[in-house]
């Protein structure tokens, strides 16, 4: 079974850094069925390839009896050789920190979208390549396939369900090993072992970000989870209520964006977007920066407004930036409105002087984002670097989540979320920001408001002073 993954950025063999994989070396690594050796059959500045072997045991993995699959019970069968969930598992525990997005010797790089091939020499596809495509082309995979005799030497055999397939695009590595590690065993439709409750959290954990919005998200589920009717009735519900914690309570509302509660005909993500807008209008603010911009959504409200002569939205997320660009029409807007907006892949956690010069800024639903530590540095960055005149930061208030009979205690709104702070812990941060960057602080409340719990979301308006 064998996996490779080329890039084409300069220098290519950053490839390694990510992976936590020396070029130079093979590594060889033991799995519970087998083991696994990563090596590099090319590795120059200009591209670089790793590759991800799996000598699977076919004897051990029988007696081990982990999947009872009907297929994983013969000795003789294709789990050796065919992508599947073995690979899954292989790429978890040795490509982990990847996967989880973490590199230490480039933070930065780890949040970039590089040039990145992923084939696959034998992939099952039971549901043809017309699945296959399915499946990758919404995620913006440029796809080949290629099906496999099912021998070479007796043609009049057919074809096999095996395909050789090569994914490529512009991806975040993270990214990439995310969307095989979910969907290699969707396309096989088998696993090598049982699955239970905790597989729910790996799917919802490893889809974050791209399956709540995928077109086959219910057959992913599915197959995923090996067509447990109970267990994917409850990841289904699980992602709606991730996605819209109100769409979880029956509303009809299941189609709207993460974290949205439904107050009157506005949603609260709609009430947002209004307060931050109607702040930046009445500071005076022309020229403005929608830091963590997502989707382009306050970026498309921006637009409207005529005073607006210059929105740019960033993001850390190249594949947000591609939904944004796709959402707001960039490539057919008119002349003179393109020119009023751009978008661009950047980090909060570096100064960057191409955020200079602006009157605003505004992080809608980002801090909660990142972990507590870091928030100093993006302080560094928005208040001391890009030093707007204006800064507007809204982040959910978790005193409000009570209210929400679906959301356990101790759960945020978001898997993705690191914090939930209180009114009194946001405002204390707020204060200290102020004071260390020479700015002003209010805070003002978004959405209904309760007597004893406040507001959904709270909104804080800094103003630099002279």
């Amino acid at each position: 079974m064998l996996l490779t993954i080329s890039t084409t950025h300069e220098p290519a063999t950053d490839l390694g850094l990510l992976l936590h994989k020396h070029p130079a070396r093979l590594q060889t690594f033991d799995l519970a069925y087998g083991r696994a050796h990563v090596f590099y059959p090319e590795a120059r500045p200009g591209r670089c390839t790793v590759a991800l072997l799996l000598d699977v045991d076919p004897i051990g993995l029988v007696r081990r009896r982990a999947g009872g699959d009907g297929m994983s019970d013969q000795y003789v069968n294709d789990r050796p050789f065919a992508a599947n969930s073995l690979l899954s598992s292989a790429i978890a525990q040795v490509f982990g920190s990847a996967l989880g997005g973490r590199c230490s010797v480039a933070p930065l790089l780890a949040e970039r979208a590089l040039p990145l091939e992923a084939r696959l020499a034998a992939l099952p596809c039971r549901g043809g390549a017309s699945l296959l495509e399915a499946l990758f082309a919404p995620l913006g995979y440029r796809v080949t396939a290629v099906r496999l005799p099912l021998d070479p030497a007796f043609p009049e055999w057919g074809d096999s369900p095996y395909h050789e397939v090569v994914l490529a695009q512009e991806v975040r590595l993270k990214d990439l090993l995310s969307h095989l590690y979910v969907l290699v065993p969707v396309l096989d439709d088998r696993k090598h072992y049982w699955v239970s409750e905790d597989e729910i959290d790996k799917l919802l954990r490893h889809g974050e970000g791209w399956l709540a919005t995928h077109p086959l998200r219910e057959r992913i589920a599915s197959r995923f989870l090996r067509h447990q009717r109970g267990l994917v009735r409850s990841a289904l519900a699980r992602l709606v209520q991730e996605e819209d914690p109100a769409a979880a309570e029956g509303d009809g509302t299941a189609e709207a964006p993460a974290e949205e509660v439904f107050e009157g005909s506005l949603s609260l993500n709609e009430q947002r977007i209004d307060a931050v807008v109607r702040q930046l209008i009445a500071a005076g603010a022309t020229r403005i920066l929608d830091l963590g911009c997502g989707e382009g959504k306050l970026v498309r409200a921006l637009l409207k407004q005529k005073a607006v002569t210059r929105v740019v939205g960033m993001d850390v997320s190249s594949r947000a930036l591609e939904v944004a660009a796709r959402r707001l029409r960039l490539e057919t807007m008119p002349e003179a409105k393109r020119g009023r907006v751009e978008l661009m892949l950047g980090s909060l956690l570096y100064r960057d002087r191409r955020l200079e010069g602006y009157d605003a800024a505004a992080l809608v639903e980002v801090i909660e984002h990142m972990d507590p530590p870091r928030l100093a540095a993006l302080e560094r960055v928005v208040f001391d670097g890009a030093r707007p005149l204006t800064v507007i930061v809204t982040t959910p208030n978790g005193e409000y989540n009570a209210l929400w009979p679906s959301l356990p205690a101790g759960r945020f709104r978001h898997p993705d979320h690191r914090f939930e702070w209180t009114r009194a812990q946001f405002q204390e941060w707020a204060a200290g920001v102020a004071s260390r960057s020479g700015y002003t602080v209010r805070h003002h409340s978004v959405g209904s408001e309760h007597h004893e719990l406040g507001a959904p979301t709270q909104l804080a308006n800094f103003a630099r002073g002279s």
